[in-house]
């Protein structure tokens, strides 16, 4: 097992610094050109272009060994920097693409081109404001929680409850930058909202989890009625799965791996860990469709699930997340296609309804554009 952790790992250091560093190369040959930079500026603007791409491997370092300033240090400078250098390419993608689209036009109708392309230095100017304006405004995003209710109908919920209310996070992220403030806000809603049910589906923690008790005895006050269950995302694993587990049991939750739990004796909720399971070698519980089978009937069917494909198997509702939204527009179109439910409330052909989470918290960039942060209240109301 240790073995295939550190090769899946190793892979996916490969591929994120291919891409990473790539994204840097192209955004350092365009300030160099742009800014007609000297070898003295050249130098020092590529030195530190190269700390910010290796800043997760330091991060990652530090707090494997205690060094918990230089892990805060390097989390939010890297991380933030991460955010900005996005957007920043993703501006430079659109201004090179509408240079060349200018240079074919006026190749096909003659006229100048240069009469409608910005000069160089002006351009990358503008895309460094817009860069870091929206960065700002993403930081803020960031911040406000949003609660998002949906209310469904049914027959399964018994007449004398009325209305049973679920509240479900995902994706809080809590480790080095998500930390007491930010949890705070989170706690705030799901006190306002009064859950008779609280979930989380999955990556309750990023990083190392040795000094986040405090932020699982904030999560523990939180103690509705029908209890909080809870399943694994692809970073409980990343941060170590034993870690994991005890952190989000000492918050108080049940972690369903594989498993189905009595609520109330009308509701089944049913869990299962997120595929990276799979390749850590992880996995226990039954397998999801002997999980579901034969579970509707007369109760109501809730299915904990990180990652948001449709089980094939019968439920009422599936509560999952990961996609974040994509976090920051317009990284929303990617996943979008990796995942075409991508957030929101989704109506399946089986007569289940999927919702996702746009997450409740932030991975590496602290901020969101056009994907804000959300508590989810999900009102289950008696049709009997």
């Amino acid at each position: 097992m240790i073995e295939n952790e550190k090769a899946v790992k190793g892979i996916f250091l490969l591929v994120f610094f291919l891409i990473y560093g790539g994204v840097h190369l192209y955004l350092f040959l365009g300030a160099r050109a742009s800014l007609a930079l000297g070898t003295r500026s050249s130098v020092l603007l590529a030195l530190f272009m190269g700390v910010m791409v290796v800043a997760p491997l330091i991060v990652h370092a530090a707090e494997r060994y205690g060094l918990e300033p230089l892990a805060h240090f390097f989390a939010w400078t890297g991380y933030i920097w991460m955010g900005f250098a996005f957007l920043l390419f993703c501006l430079s993608l659109i201004f090179d693409c509408y240079r060349l689209l200018a240079h074919v036009g006026a190749y096909i109708f003659s006229f100048d081109s240069f009469s409608i392309i910005p000069p160089a230095r002006c351009r990358f100017l503008t895309m460094l404001s817009l860069a870091a304006a929206l960065a700002l405004y993403g930081s803020f995003e960031a911040l406000r929680i949003h609660t998002e209710t949906i209310t469904i109908k049914t027959a399964k919920i018994p007449r004398e409850i009325g209305t049973f209310r679920i509240v479900q996070i995902s994706d809080l992220h809590l480790g080095l930058i998500v930390r007491e403030k930010r949890l705070e806000r989170v706690l705030r809603e799901i006190r306002a909202a009064a859950p008779d049910l609280l979930v989380s589906t999955g990556d309750l923690v990023d990083g190392e989890t040795n000094n986040l008790s405090v932020l699982a005895d904030l999560l523990r006050e939180i103690q509705p009625a029908y209890g909080k269950f809870a399943v694994t995302g692809n970073h409980e694993f990343y941060a170590g799965l034993d870690q994991s587990l005890a952190f989000t049991q000492r918050a108080g939750f049940t972690v369903l791996r594989g498993e189905a739990a009595d609520v109330g004796g009308f509701m089944t909720v049913a869990g299962i860990d997120d595929p990276t399971a799979r390749i850590y070698r992880a996995r226990v519980g039954r397998p999801e469709n002997e999980l579901l089978e034969g579970q509707t009937g007369g109760r109501f069917t809730l299915l904990l699930k990180h990652q948001p494909v449709p089980s094939p198997a019968p439920f009422d509702l599936q509560l999952s997340g990961h996609t974040h939204k994509g976090q920051i527009f317009p990284f929303t179109l990617i996943t979008r296609l990796v995942f075409p439910c991508n957030s929101g409330r989704y109506e399946l052909s089986n007569g289940g309804t999927l919702y996702v989470s746009r997450g409740s918290g932030t991975w590496g960039p602290p901020m969101r554009l056009m994907a804000p942060p959300e508590i989810t209240v999900i009102d289950l109301i008696s049709s009997g």
